[in-house]
């Protein structure tokens, strides 16, 4: 089975407007897979495929996936404009899908019920670009191009580009919450800390001493808060942290500290 039809390259292939013949055309799109393929899902190549920076050829390519080689599907788990985020070897980066075949069926149960791997992956595709006040979106790993600038003291501050988030944008997203928040590259900001910062059926509240990669901690009082994405380490000293830091540092990967005014809590299905 195989994905929206596109055009061969040179050495690898993908959709082009000047297409070179001796592609082999080897099935057609399935009607199972037409709304794109859930987060984990292995698909294998059809033909040499460049591995791209973002989706699009006007992004650089990070490598060339051999023919016949199995990636697994990442982030977002809809085509965009029929580009699939996918990880080959432990590289990450953005294929054209027709040249993929389903190496194994959808896993159960959507893109990301129940998988820390997952929300930490889209965490992580999400460094470097800008923080974005009241928004959240972000090209995944394609920070080098769309980052967006921000400047200034928040809400008060002046930001330029399309993409960013800020924390509970960025952390919305990673969550996937509400379950329709499902594409990194559509702004949506749903929540705020003060949202977070109380249960509710999505979310509840964990000791920080049983923290896991994937939950997260959060903070809100007298108007101001805050809210990051644990991935490792002590729950009430240092840990290795995803956040929507601020205006000078945008989206980041860090170790940090959080005072006692924060609390864990964990995504529900996680």
């Amino acid at each position: 089975m195989v994905f929206t039809a596109g055009c061969t390259g040179t050495s690898s292939t993908e959709i082009s407007s000047d297409p070179i013949s001796g592609a082999e055309e080897v099935g057609s799109l399935g009607n199972e897979l037409s709304g794109g393929v859930p987060i984990g899902t292995a698909l294998k190549t059809t033909a040499a495929l460049n591995l791209r920076t973002g989706a699009g050829t006007g992004y650089g390519v990070r490598l060339v996936i051999p023919f016949g080689a199995t990636v697994t599907t990442v982030n977002v788990s809809a085509p965009q404009s029929g580009w699939y985020n996918v990880k080959y070897n432990g590289v990450t980066g953005w294929s054209y899908g027709y040249y993929f075949a389903l190496a194994s069926s959808p896993p159960a149960g959507g893109p990301s019920t129940g998988d820390r791997a997952a929300a930490i992956e889209r965490a992580k595709s999400g460094v470097g670009f800008s923080y974005y006040w009241g928004h959240g979106s972000w090209i995944p790993y394609g920070a080098s191009s769309g980052a967006g600038s921000c400047a200034g003291s928040c809400p008060s501050c002046s930001h330029s580009g399309q993409y960013g988030a800020d924390c509970s944008g960025y952390l919305g997203k990673i969550w996937q919450v509400p379950s329709s928040n499902t594409s990194v590259t559509t702004d949506s900001h749903p929540y705020s800390t003060v949202s977070f910062n109380g249960s509710s059926s999505q979310w509840s509240t964990v000791s920080r001493g049983s923290t896991l990669g994937g939950d997260a901690l959060v903070y809100n009082a007298n108007g101001a808060g805050h809210i990051f994405l644990y991935e490792s380490g002590d729950g009430w000293g240092s840990m290795w942290a995803y956040e929507a830091r601020g205006c000078s540092y945008g989206i980041v990967h860090n170790l940090r500290t959080a005072s006692s005014a924060y609390k864990a809590i964990r995504r529900a299905g996680y």
